[in-house]
């Protein structure tokens, strides 16, 4: 079986993604071979082609896909040819027209929510999930703060924690992805304006939030910290702006005893049982309406360097995928 797929045979930018065909083996012991129908591109996908995460060369790209199963290797137990599923995290490789799969890897996709909306969004609704179910479990009455609310996991986390009860503040970086934030946040900021740490204590009335979600990074982990309550909990699950650098961990002590976690969708998604509850309650946020992603960009597989350049410029809403 020929499949096309992106490989990068060295880290760097976007010109080391290249189109290029491969035969597939059959599937293996408890494997599944899938054709993708929709894929997913997150902003880690940058991560692992610039080197920031290293992957080992050469490389496929690509964390996030839905497709349909078109064939089952021995010792499949839950899956059979015609399924339709997905798959968010593991080892990259999802930017391609076919794929084999561990099947313990992939979720059953409920028939009511389409390709395109399951590969764009579901890493980042399992990361929102996560985020606001586990890592900071919040409470309705809380008031939150969401950095880069305009992006992908912002706009599903801040959706999500409304439809929980939560008052939700978020930050953006500019104008235009403020008025977009305004839908699904109860103030927005601007994290590149000087005084946005400020407004977020006269909002809620000198106390600060109990938790801060930055998917941002080095420009706003510091800022954050001074916008916690006293054993508030900062949650860095993102670098869009940059890694953040080393700090002295006394701030923490003189900031209020402060927390702070550096979580990953894989840790909690680590055996099967987490993944599928994971998943699950993402679909039925979905399907009773609790969040309503949208996918703001569509591109041919081919033109993979082309959605990474936008993602990188800022110029993405919502959810991207590559349609093979």
């Amino acid at each position: 079986m020929i499949c096309d797929q992106i490989l990068i045979q060295q880290h760097g930018d976007e010109n080391q993604l290249q189109l290029t065909q491969r035969e597939l083996a059959a599937p293996g012991q408890g494997e599944v071979l899938l054709r993708q129908t929709a894929i997913g591109v997150n902003f880690i996908d940058t991560y692992h082609r610039s080197g920031l995460y290293p992957l080992p060369l050469p490389s496929g790209l690509g964390l996030e896909a839905c497709g349909i199963v078109e064939a089952v290797g021995p010792g499949v137990e839950t899956l059979q040819a015609g399924d339709r599923v997905a798959y968010a995290g593991g080892t990259p490789g999802a930017y391609a027209t076919r794929r084999i799969m561990p099947e313990a890897k992939l979720v059953n996709v409920p028939r009511d929510i389409p390709d395109e909306l399951v590969a764009g969004t579901l890493l980042r609704g399992m990361t929102a999930q996560y985020l606001l179910k586990q890592t900071y479990p919040v409470s309705a009455g809380q008031t939150i703060l969401v950095h880069a609310a305009a992006g992908g996991v912002g706009q599903i986390l801040c959706q999500w924690a409304q439809g929980l009860g939560v008052r939700v503040l978020g930050t953006v970086g500019g104008a235009a992805k403020a008025e977009l934030a305004q839908g699904w946040c109860d103030a927005v900021l601007d994290y590149t304006q000087p005084d946005w740490v400020a407004a977020v204590r006269e909002l809620t009335a000198g106390a600060g939030v109990p938790v801060v979600y930055d998917g941002v990074g080095a420009a706003t982990f510091l800022p954050s910290l001074d916008c916690l309550t006293p054993r508030g909990l900062l949650a860095s699950f993102g670098n869009a702006s940059g890694a953040v650098e080393s700090f002295n961990l006394g701030l923490l002590a003189q900031k209020g005893s402060l927390f702070v976690t550096r979580p990953t969708l894989g840790h909690y998604t680590a055996n099967r049982a987490a993944l599928l509850a994971c998943a699950d309650d993402y679909f039925q946020a979905l399907l009773s309406g609790l969040v309503q992603p949208t996918v703001g960009q569509r591109y041919a597989l081919a033109e993979a360097a082309q959605a990474h350049r936008d993602l990188a410029a800022r110029r993405t809403t919502g959810g991207t995928v590559l349609l093979p």
